[in-house]
């Protein structure tokens, strides 16, 4: 009797283990978010610095590496042993999204003792208003861009909407109050590129500027912050859009020049915040807005591109990888209106293709995701827009 009993178990546990193993097996995987997840490893395995919560701004590190985005030459031009803050921002949005979508808490984990005790370290309170530095605040004083800390409002709303605790918005409150002492009457409105230098309103500034206010309004329920970015909204509209394909122009001087470069970040918040808009007002001229965009993006900043298998597909022209990035939010934020699939299909093609040919032996990205031109220096907000890119594609159905 007993071996007949040992027998009947040892068949139930059989059949036990195989469902499991079936089980498992069936279980989805999220290959996105395996590739952000590997591809913020990579970053920190090889930006990281000794006995700091900062970055370097390359790999391989570069102590003599220029600057080209800063509004002062000199400042670019000095030596530096991390990065300067906006690539390392980037890492905030990577980690942000990478927690969203994964909803694994060790994520907040790196954003709280990491990436937020870093960016701490450009925190400048020696200026009124509080706001972030280009440059660590330990160093000679540098300059302060009304778009750099736009995007970290930006980010440190959306981790407040994720997780409802007030320091984030409190945070988010304070960057906002900077930014907004940015803009003047000059020009009709609109937010300065640089606190140092006013000479130009940027859409970088006013575009995201203008996303930022709606999400505060979404946090806050604060109607100043509603008509805020409506008005931000309105005037990047119709001081810095090319009418001929609708998207937008790089900016425009104090003397009415206009800087007419087109860069995928500056069209993309513009589709992001007319999303945000049609979300909040229900007013369709806002949908056809971030639709007319779409269509023009798409075809301006794609190009059409046959693999080595013949295949033909729609692949990112080579440029800023982050901006991309940002142009993906846009993307998003109207497919969860109209649901097009056209777009983030594009995108998840191209993330495809770039994992296997524009990505080297250490899990870093060249910024040609054909990964025809190799890159000798690996730019530190390269990486973190691809993890941002991943995780983002990592939730869309």
């Amino acid at each position: 009797m007993l071996k007949h009993t040992l027998k009947y178990l040892f068949l139930v546990s059989l059949v036990v283990f195989a469902v499991s193993c079936k089980k498992e097996a069936a279980r989805p995987t999220n290959i996105n978010l395996e590739r952000a997840q590997e591809t913020l490893e990579s970053l920190y395995s090889h930006y990281s610095v000794d006995s700091t919560n900062l970055l370097r701004e390359t790999y391989p590190f570069n102590d003599k590496y220029s600057a080209t985005y800063l509004a002062s030459a000199e400042q670019a031009d000095v030596p530096n042993a991390y990065s300067y803050l906006w690539p390392f921002s980037g890492t905030f949005s990577a980690v942000n999204v990478l927690l969203e979508t994964s909803g694994d808490n060790k994520y907040k984990e790196v954003l709280d003792s990491r990436v937020l005790m870093g960016l701490e370290k450009y925190f400048d309170t020696s200026r009124t208003h509080y706001a972030y530095s280009s440059y660590i605040s330990e160093a000679p004083q540098s300059d302060r861009f009304y778009d750099d800390n736009v995007w970290l409002g930006i980010d440190f709303t959306d981790i407040y909407m994720l997780t409802k605790e007030e320091a984030y918005l409190k945070k988010a409150k304070l960057i906002w109050d900077f930014v907004i002492s940015g803009s003047d009457d000059k020009l009709g409105g609109g937010i300065y590129w640089c606190e140092q230098k006013k000479e130009s309103k940027n859409t970088c500034s006013n575009a995201p500027g203008a996303v930022f206010a709606l999400k505060l309004f979404a946090a806050t329920n604060d109607s100043t912050y509603f008509l805020q970015g409506k008005n931000l909204y309105q005037w990047t509209k119709e001081s810095l859009q090319d009418s001929t394909d609708y998207l937008y122009f790089d900016n425009v001087k104090l003397n009415g020049d206009i800087g007419k470069e087109k860069y995928a970040y500056n069209s993309g918040q513009m589709m992001q915040a007319a999303a945000l808009l049609y979300k909040l007002t229900h007013d369709k001229q806002y949908l056809a807005d971030a639709q007319n965009i779409a269509k023009s993006a798409y075809n301006y900043f794609f190009e059409d591109f046959k693999d080595e298998k013949g295949e033909q597909f729609k692949l990112l022209k080579k440029g800023d990888v982050w901006f991309t990035a940002v142009m993906l939010r846009g993307f998003i934020e109207l497919y969860e209106i109209d649901k097009n699939p056209l777009y983030l299909d594009a995108f998840k093609k191209n993330l495809d293709y770039a994992w296997n040919h524009a990505r080297d032996e250490k899990g870093l990205f060249d910024k040609d995701l054909s990964g025809r031109k190799k890159d000798e220096s690996k730019w530190l907000l390269t990486q973190a827009a691809m993890i941002e890119m991943y995780a983002r594609l990592a939730a869309t159905k």
